[in-house]
């Protein structure tokens, strides 16, 4: 069966400064777009809110799906209603909305030009539950490792150890277990985009 990994460690990705702190870009599709130029069709990144109150970019022709990692936050979309997130707790919002958000926090994003649909899983692994077993059917799934480290096995001979802050993405049809490593608990952000 033929399928398609690709790791990105954490020492390769590109972080970059915005009006209310630091953002990573994990993923992007095509893989020689650009967000500034805004011509993805999808776009995955980490962002470490360091303003007690911040305005989100403008994005119209976007939706997007935002998960907290730490801290808690409150979301409000002019005209459209607020949320109350904590950690592993998700919000999916029009990028063209005048959103504000209150809270200092780590978040988890997934952008999806207009044709695309998503949406994020956390996976938890701990003393009940070590692992997990999933089957992949071709779509992309990105997976991000939040803490611990995660084995990875996607084949008899095709193993990987995915560390805090890596990313890995899987577009093909594959039967993957996710494992903790060294009795560690982990977590680890699953996006599924199609």
């Amino acid at each position: 069966m033929m399928h398609s990994i690709k790791i990105i460690k954490k020492n390769q990705q590109k972080t970059s400064l915005w009006s209310g702190g630091k953002t990573t870009q994990l993923a992007i599709y095509p893989e020689n777009a650009d967000y500034s130029l805004r011509n993805f069709n999808w776009r995955i990144s980490t962002a470490e809110v360091e303003v007690a109150e911040s305005l989100f970019t403008h994005l119209p022709g976007i939706n997007r799906v935002i998960m907290i990692l730490d801290g808690e936050m409150y979301l409000e979309h002019e005209g459209q209603g607020s949320v109350f997130l904590r950690p592993f707790d998700l919000d999916r919002f029009y990028g063209g909305w005048t959103t504000r958000s209150k809270g200092k926090v780590t978040d988890f994003n997934l952008m999806l030009a207009d044709g695309f649909e998503g949406d994020l899983s956390a996976i938890h692994l701990g003393k009940e539950n070590p692992d997990v077993g999933l089957v992949l059917n071709g779509q992309n799934e990105i997976f991000y490792c939040v803490n611990g480290m995660v084995h990875v096995d996607a084949s008899e001979d095709e193993a990987f150890l995915l560390e805090k802050g890596d990313t890995m993405i899987i577009n093909s049809e594959v039967k993957i277990t996710l494992q903790r490593d060294k009795d560690i608990d982990a977590s680890i952000i699953r996006a599924s985009i199609y």
